[in-house]
This record gives structure tokens, sequence and C-alpha cells, in this order.
């Protein structure tokens, strides 16, 4: 039987990566979120900051710009060896046993090799801007900006590599909005999907 994995996609701000801690914590499996920045670099050589600036969004928001952006001869991108090489160790992982894998398009990644609860957690503007200043501080740029910026980035990204719309509920088994149900809220809704997932 195949591993049962929980992948959850974010909106920026949304408490998506605290909700993965939360619900892998509950049924004592392991979360990867971090950690797989670390086992990207040990493999590829690549810096933390690179892997975390580029592992998760393209470096613009426009799809046709990010196509053509620093590609080599041979018409592959470092994102591009980043993707691979990312890909991979997401795929060890969900071999290893039942998990939460935060964001880097998991869900798309392990679709044929995993048997996964595919979630996406978004939230209202408001919600999103307060919990950024609460949680990464104030910035010069308005936190409404950062989040635009950063979905547009993160949609470019998963739809460059994916082929698919970033935030389509039909690419997920379960959308929660954190801005209404709260934090523990969407913990106790994954947490009994997940006992009824392929139970």
């Amino acid at each position: 039987m195949r591993n049962k994995v929980i992948t959850i996609s974010r909106e920026f701000g949304s408490g998506g990566r605290t909700i993965g801690r939360k619900v892998a914590e509950a049924l004592q499996i392991p979360c990867y979120d971090q950690e797989i920045i670390e086992k990207i670099a040990e493999k590829s050589g690549f810096t933390k900051e690179f892997i975390q600036e580029k592992g998760e969004q393209a470096a613009s928001g426009n799809w046709f710009a990010n196509a053509f952006a620093n590609r080599g001869t041979n018409g592959v991108s470092l994102q591009d060896r980043l993707w691979l090489i990312q890909g991979k160790v997401i795929l060890d992982l969900a071999q290893e046993g039942p998990c939460v894998i935060v964001g880097r398009c998991a869900h798309y990644v392990l679709r044929d090799t995993a048997d996964c609860l595919k979630v996406f957690i978004h939230a209202d503007m408001a919600s999103r801007a307060e919990r950024i200043v609460r949680v990464y501080g104030q910035r010069e740029e308005a936190p409404e900006k950062r989040l635009k910026d950063k979905d547009k980035r993160r949609a470019a990204y998963y739809e460059f590599y994916t082929d698919m719309k970033w935030g389509n509920a039909e690419n997920y088994h379960i959308a929660l909005d954190s801005g209404v149900l709260g934090i523990e809220g969407c913990v106790s809704l994954l947490l009994e999907a997940y006992g009824r997932f392929r139970a």
C-alpha cells in the first residue's frame, strides 16, 4: 500500500505552513517544509537562499517572461535543474512513510506515486495582511502589495511547471479558508479528512 501523504498548497500569509506542522504533530508524522530546502541543498550544491527564492516562485509573474529567463544554450535554466532535484527529494520523502509536505507543487510531483490528500489553504486579503505583519514584521512595502506579488509569482511558477491553474479547486480535494475557520479549525478538519481518506 502506498503511503498516505498530505500536501498543502497555500496563499502567502494564509497560515498553511503552521497548519501543516500542527496536523503532522497531531498525527505524529513528519512535516517537510524547510527540511526540503536543506535536503535539496545537500544534493544540488545550490545555496539555501537560492532554493528558498526559486523553489516555489517564478522570478516574474509573467509566464512568457519565465519561459525564456536565464536559459543556457541547452535551453535549461538553473530553476529547471532545481525543479528536477526538488521533485526527486519529494518523491524520496513520500516513500519513507506518511508525512505532510508543504508547498513546492508536491501534490503534482506525487500524483502517480502516493495517496495524497491534496489541500489548498487560502484567506481574505485583510486576514493575510494582518498575519504577515504579525509573523514577518512590518516592511516599507505595504502588506497587500507583498501578498499580491508573492501570490502572482507563486502562481506563475506553479502554472509553468504543472500546466495547471494555481488555486483551482479541481486540483485539490479540500480548499479551506483559514481567515474564516481559523488555524485550529483547519487543523481539525484536516485531521478528520485524513482519517477518512482512502480508509
